[in-house]
This record gives C-alpha cells, structure tokens and sequence, in this order.
C-alpha cells in the first residue's frame, strides 16, 4: 500500500466510535481561554482549520476541571455548563468533517508556576521540585482523602459536560508531570495510605477516574489516558509500570492509549535531552516502548513524538506499533499536513524544524520552542496563517510577558472573588 493508503484507513475503538484516518492531533495547550477562564470563539476558528486539515482524530490541550489549579493563564476550565453554547460551536467546528474530537481533561497537582499560584498547590505528597526548578514552583501541600475524591468527581462531571456539548470523546491526561502522573511516580507520591506505596496503590488514582467518567458517559464514549512510557527520573515513573498501568486500564475498557514522556524536570516529550540520536532519526521517540506494550494490550495505540515525514508515518503504522500516528507541532504550522499526505503526496515532509536562538542557555529551556509554537496557535486562532519564519526570541519575549500579566491578573481575580 502507499503511505496514503495505508494512513486513511479507518480505526474502529473498543467502544464501537470509528476514528476516521490514521492522524491524531497530540495536545498541545492553546491557552486561548479568557483570564477567567471560558471558552472563546478563537478556538472554534482553531480547529476548524485543524478539521478542515484531515485529522482524524483532534485531541484539545489542557481542559481544566478546577478553575482554582489551573496549569497557565487563559487555561479553559469545564467545571460547569455556563459555555455550552460555546462549548458546542467548538465542538461542531472541530467535527465538521467527520473526525473526531476528544477533550483532554486535566489537574496540574503541584504543576502550577509560582507566578499564577494564589494558595496551596496540591499533590499526593510535599515533594518539591528540583532544585532547578523550585523557585519556579511552590512546595506543595499533600492532598487529603476528601480532596482526591473531589478531584475524581470533577473528572468525571467535566467528561458530561464535554459530552453534553458534543465532543466525541475524552482524554485523561496522566502525563508529563501533572497531578495524576504524579500520583503514578514513587518520586512524586509517598504517601502511606491506599493512594501511595505500591504500583497497585499509587495506580488507584487514575483507575478510579476512567471509572468514574466511564459510569457518567456510558459505555459507547471513548475514554482515552495520556501516559508516561516513564518519567526518564530516578525514583519515579518506569517503563514497566507504565505497562502495568496501561494493561489495568485496558482490562476496565480503555479505547485508546497515547504514549508520551518526561515531565518539566526532565522534558523529554518536548525532544529535549534524553532523546538518542537513532531514536530522532527514526523520528518516533517512544517506539521502542509501543512495540513492547503491544505484547500485553490489544486496544489501540497512538504513539506521539517526533513523527515528521508521511514515510515514517506510514512506517510505524504498517510495523504494528502504533495505529494512530500522533502529530503535534507539525499542526501549528502545516494545519493541513495529513490532507495533503492523504492526497498522495508521497514525499511529503513536514517542514518543522527545532527552533533555536543561538544562545545556549536560552536554547535548553524547555518553555522556548513550546512558546514558538503557541504563538502559531493563537495566529490560527485569529484566521491568520502560521508565521514560520516568525523570530523565536520574540516569540519567547511575547509569551513570558503574556504569562506574566496573565498570572498577575488571574490571581488578582481570585483575591476579587474570594
């Protein structure tokens, strides 16, 4: 088959929901939310643009379920049905023609920078952050029982919110350093109760949310978890228990599971160090892990990192390793790459490239090319096309002092509001 024919095939999930291609949008965090946190119409024009581009399959980035732990300024938060009618113009946009579009629904634990921080952040236990990273982050307060059970409720009720308003599925994100990936980390999670300890323990927490969102949706609405291949830390999440975690869930009736990395201590899903060079090379990062998991699990698989060119794309789907080829960056800036593979393109190639300064110390900060690319977002999010020779320490300077004010006027509400 060629690469066209071989990535347009359809995808049917447990659940009985047929995803249309082989293409799936990876999250990325759009932060095109108001500074009190609802919805905008920039993201109904976003993914359009994104449906209209032949994705099969497009995955939002960072639904809050608690408007009090936000993850960055401008965040959406889905806690309430107050933005339905927006929250359904999004959604009708990013089905239009035919694809699918899932909700990533997430808490930020102790994944809140300081800056935006109005009280406690929480987490399984007070662990803080690397040195590194600690005056960028607040120690965190450890989550009592009644607490995590709240949490779990929120998963849940902004899961029937996000189906009332027509999003086709969810994603629970259990990746990247956020609340529920910390709770998967021996590192990040030392608590002595049923919620820490043992893997059997520490897993308790994700399970009892893809439960509890499974018992408000119903059977036939696809539930998807984002999940580390591990942490790439001494002492937290490994690649075997990622596979425990992820053979438990698919027994409850998973229908899709998306693999990812690292965290902000050690960001590898953002190609930043800990990537080798062969790996790079072959463009997807967490491959080697999807081939292994595969052994134990038969739901499907969406692996996500590093795929740029449709040969590779096509590659990764006729080896058995993955059925859903995640993309992410290559959709800030070509939102119609998978239309024009689709097409037959064969040679086509994404032309993201990694984004640098020249200046070291600028250049091995995670936040910067991801500041690049959430630019080209918000350019999509006003009808205009991606700038891709746009300069990224301008792009950086913008974001930051964005960030900055955002922060400063968030908490500034919250103290407003009590």
């Amino acid at each position: 088959m060629s690469y066209a024919d071989t990535l347009n095939q359809s995808l049917p999930l447990p659940c009985g929901v047929t995803i249309p291609n082989r293409f799936g949008k990876s999250a990325m965090s759009e932060a095109l939310g108001t500074i009190d946190n609802h919805v905008t119409p920039a993201l109904e024009t976003l993914y359009g643009r994104w449906s209209d581009g032949g994705t099969g399959l497009l995955i939002t980035g960072n639904i809050m379920i608690d408007r009090h732990h936000t993850g960055e300024p401008n965040n959406v938060v889905m806690e309430n049905e107050n933005d339905l009618p927006l929250l359904k113009s999004w959604a009708e946009a990013g089905k239009r023609q035919g694809n699918q579009i899932w909700v990533q629904l997430n808490h930020p634990g102790k994944q809140i920078p300081r800056m935006l921080a109005s009280g406690d952040t929480l987490a399984p236990s007070a662990v803080p952050f690397s040195k590194e990273l600690k005056s960028a982050f607040k120690t965190p307060r450890a989550l009592t029982e009644e607490e995590i059970r709240d949490i779990i409720k929120r998963f849940a009720t902004s899961a029937t919110i996000a189906k009332k308003a027509g999003f086709t599925g969810v994603q629970i994100h259990g990746a990247h350093g956020y609340l529920v990936s910390q709770f998967l980390s021996g590192h990040h999670n030392q608590r002595e109760d049923q919620w820490g300890g043992s893997l059997e323990n520490r897993m308790r927490f994700p399970l009892e949310i893809y439960r509890a969102i499974r018992k408000a949706v119903g059977a036939d609405y696809p539930i998807s978890i984002k999940l580390n291949s591990a942490d790439f830390q001494r002492g937290g999440f490994t690649e075997e228990e990622s596979m425990t975690v992820a053979q438990t869930l698919a027994e409850e009736g998973l229908d899709l599971l998306e693999i990812s990395g690292g965290n902000y201590e050690s960001p590898v899903m953002a190609g930043a160090k800990g990537v080798r060079e062969s790996t790079a090379a072959r463009e997807a990062y967490f491959l080697d892990y999807a081939h292994k998991i595969r052994e134990r699990v038969s739901i499907p698989l969406m692996v996500t990192g590093g795929f740029r060119s449709a040969k590779a794309m096509a590659e990764a789907v006729d080896s058995g390793a993955t059925d859903v080829v995640g993309i992410a960056r290559p959709l800030a800036v070509e939102p119609d790459l998978p239309k024009r593979i689709l097409a037959g393109q064969e040679g086509v190639v994404s032309r993201v490239t990694p984004r640098k300064t020249g200046i070291k110390a600028i250049d091995e900060m995670a936040m910067m090319e991801v500041s690049w690319f959430s630019r080209q977002l918000h350019r999509m999010g006003k009808g205009q096309d991606p700038k891709p020779d746009e300069s990224v320490l301008i792009a950086l300077f913008k974001v930051i002092t964005s960030m900055g004010v955002g922060s400063f006027r968030t908490r500034r509400l919250r103290a407003n509001a009590g």
